[in-house]
């Protein structure tokens, strides 16, 4: 989808292309070298840190190569059922019925296991997407299919948005 993704990779070669430069400036004693390749690292980091990120408006997430997915339904799934469990085990615990506390913590156990089904799900069809789609471009564009590759960089974009979405929401819970 963009000509200018942020990647992973490519942040991580510019990265030690600077520190290599930055390097070579000192030790040849050319400071304009020297920064040059401090900027590079710098912006590498930056790329780096780009290329983790993705916004998301409800079930809805898109990368900054413009890739767009839809959550798995069963992570909407299980957090409604964690809410509904969690407000049962709440009401049971407050007019002292303990059937509708169990209830309560059985749903809300259900929803979570609800919950990372739809991130592993979506964790592997984002890897997937991601993988076919590298190959794909890279060997439609080898051919000369122009088309082609635009395709397979959109499923690569769109899967890096799953990815990167699933990713984002599981780290938000360990914390």
């Amino acid at each position: 989808m963009s000509s200018d993704n942020s990647s992973s990779l490519k942040a991580y070669v510019d990265s030690a292309a600077g520190a290599v430069q930055s390097a070579l400036g000192s030790l040849t004693g050319s400071t304009v070298d020297k920064a040059q390749g401090e900027q590079t690292r710098a912006d590498a980091a930056t790329s780096h840190e780009s290329s983790h990120t993705v916004g998301k408006l409800g079930p809805i997430a898109m990368s900054p190569s413009g890739g767009v997915s839809q959550d798995d339904p069963a992570r909407a799934e299980g957090s409604w059922n964690q809410t509904v469990g969690s407000g049962k085990e709440m009401l049971g615990n407050l007019v002292g019925s303990q059937d509708l506390k169990n209830q309560g913590i059985q749903q809300n156990a259900a929803g979570k296991g609800q919950e990372a089904q739809g991130q592993l799900s979506d964790l592997g069809n984002g890897m997937g997407d991601r993988v076919q789609g590298a190959l794909g471009a890279g060997l439609a564009g080898l051919t000369g299919d122009k088309e082609g590759q635009a395709k397979y960089q959109e499923m690569h974009d769109d899967g890096k948005s799953k990815l990167r979405s699933a990713q984002r929401d599981i780290e938000r819970e360990a914390q």
